[in-house]
């Protein structure tokens, strides 16, 4: 039976925060303003490794601010986020990992809950087909429009995509012969409660107290 690995992106494959990363990169080159949106942004990343973020609220930030730029031009931006911030954050290990799944002809997806327009150009530059993440909406020419499409893809929300995603595809989750999730964060334990092999990838704490109680393999990608 054909395996599926599913991959958080954010401190699981990337060593950084891809959606904190962009919002430093706007304030650093002067997209936004500097002191207003770094307080905000900051202050949303307290929240999420807190486990107290409200995704909807961050969202509707994150993605307003996202259009008040034409398309053009953020695409632009984002070629250069993803030469500065983002390559240079891909390490061997992580796609040595992708690799094997990949090799031994696993369904490959990375699942986040950071929103597609930042993250699609990163699995794209980690050879991942498949990604799951929010949906930014965007009008008849392109631009994003500031509001999301559907629900958030983070938390329980993970597993509604998922088995969404699944249901496209053809083949339910217990259609799989293993079913492996790595993720660093303990906002994903419901995601990584409901696949045959989950894998706390250089967990935070909250995630490897669980992971160890409850006998799950821990990963620790990035350890020099």
């Amino acid at each position: 039976m054909k395996n599926l690995a599913l991959f958080d992106l954010d401190h699981t494959l990337l060593p950084i925060d891809s959606d904190h990363e962009w919002g430093e990169f706007l304030v650093r080159t002067g997209a936004v303003d500097p002191l207003e949106f770094k307080r905000r942004n900051d202050e949303f990343f307290d929240q999420y490794k807190a486990g107290t973020l409200d995704p909807v609220e961050y969202l509707e930030f994150a993605l307003g601010t996202l259009a008040r730029f034409p398309r053009k031009e953020l695409d632009a931006m984002h070629a250069r986020f993803m030469a500065e911030v983002i390559e240079p954050a891909i390490l061997p290990r992580a796609r040595a990992l992708l690799r094997q799944h990949i090799d031994a002809g696993d369904l490959v997806a990375i699942i986040t809950a950071t929103n597609r327009f930042v993250t699609a150009p990163i699995a794209k530059a980690l050879g991942v087909e498949h990604l799951i993440a929010a949906v930014p909406e965007e009008d008849a020419d392109g631009n994003l429009t500031g509001k999301l499409v559907g629900v958030p893809t983070s938390g329980a929300g993970k597993v509604t995509h998922t088995h969404a995603w699944l249901a496209q595809v053809g083949t339910p989750l217990d259609g799989f012969g293993r079913s492996h999730f790595y993720s660093d964060s303990h906002n994903d334990i419901p995601l990584l409660s409901v696949v045959t092999h989950p894998v706390a990838t250089n967990p935070n704490a909250v995630l490897a107290t669980h992971a160890t109680r409850l006998g799950w393999p821990l990963l620790h990608l990035f350890n020099d």
